[in-house]
């Protein structure tokens, strides 16, 4: 089954896959349509965090377009058939265990569409320079503050109601329409989540601070392409497991508990829900499917 945690970190240096990880949780109904924009989309964002210059911007579009080609290529059966095995399991209640599974799957995808998006990045990060990583951190400095505000509210009552809406968002964008019932069940379960936004935040913080400090290492070092693909796995290997051994255990019991919660939530659905949610999730990898079959059409 799906899991539906509490926001968790996004990786920004995996802005080549932004595009297929927006339409995935948006739920979009034109998959189709939304990942052909894939390119544009990562390409706004990103320049967005860099203000690249015109010969950047050039390497960076063609790093984008080398990604997307690999991914439709290689990446959208594997995810279908992901999607179509979740979908199998929707009828059924679910297991803690059997969230937590099906969120070690999806790591595994993205993980490998990380690894490539290093290879496609490596060269544009030798073309950075002082100006491209000053904007880097002063638009870290301005998302920060509108993290802060999304998620340190001024009371614990506007902090809940607000995670409690973004949580109904997200498991409507998959069952459909949540009764009351339903929304209490998130609510409470919200009331006693180990997540703790200071925390999270910080982490966020903390590895900023390292994505900065390894661009410019291996800026200030004139770091040749086997060194910059090594600094950037090593740097995602800390966006996947913190080096900081107190958030790794913080993270360990925030994951245990949402799958239970993920589970819960999934439990109590309706079969009409269960039925929309499974339909939902077999039309987006027949979407997939086919963008895949038109990739290699002659």
């Amino acid at each position: 089954m799906p899991s539906f945690p509490v926001p968790t970190l996004r990786r920004w240096w995996t802005a080549l896959i932004i595009g297929v990880a927006a339409v995935l949780l948006a739920g979009c109904s034109s998959l189709r349509l939304a990942y052909g924009g894939g390119p544009q989309l990562a390409w706004w964002w990103l320049d967005g965090y860099f203000d690249f210059t015109v010969e950047q911007s050039d390497a960076a579009r063609g790093a984008i377009d080398g990604w997307f080609d690999w991914h439709r290529r290689t990446q959208l059966v594997p995810t279908a058939v992901f999607l179509e095995s979740v979908a199998s399991e929707m009828s059924e209640p679910t297991t803690p265990q059997a969230v937590c599974r099906v969120q070690e799957r999806a790591a595994a995808l993205v993980d490998v569409a990380v690894q490539q998006a290093i290879l496609e990045a490596a060269p544009v990060s030798a073309r950075l320079g002082p100006p491209q990583l000053r904007h880097l951190e002063l638009r870290h400095e301005k998302v920060n503050a509108e993290l802060r505000d999304e998620y340190l509210k001024p009371s614990p009552e506007q902090r809940r109601r607000a995670t409690v809406e973004r949580l109904v968002d997200r498991t409507e964008n998959l069952y459909g329409r949540l009764d009351e019932a339903q929304r209490r069940l998130i609510a409470e379960g919200i009331e006693t989540s180990p997540f703790e936004p200071e925390r999270w935040l910080a982490e966020r913080e903390r590895r900023q601070r390292e994505t900065l400090g390894t661009l410019r290492r291996l800026q200030a070092e004139r770091a040749d392409a086997d060194q910059r693909i090594a600094a950037l796995r090593a740097l995602a290997s800390h966006f996947g497991q913190s080096p900081d051994p107190a958030y790794r255990s913080y993270r360990d019991r925030l994951a245990t508990y949402n799958c239970a919660f993920g589970a819960r939530i999934h439990n109590a659905t309706t079969p009409a829900q269960r039925q929309a949610a499974r339909e939902r999730l077999r039309g987006w990898a027949s979407d997939l499917r086919a963008i895949a079959a038109s990739a290699t059409a002659p």
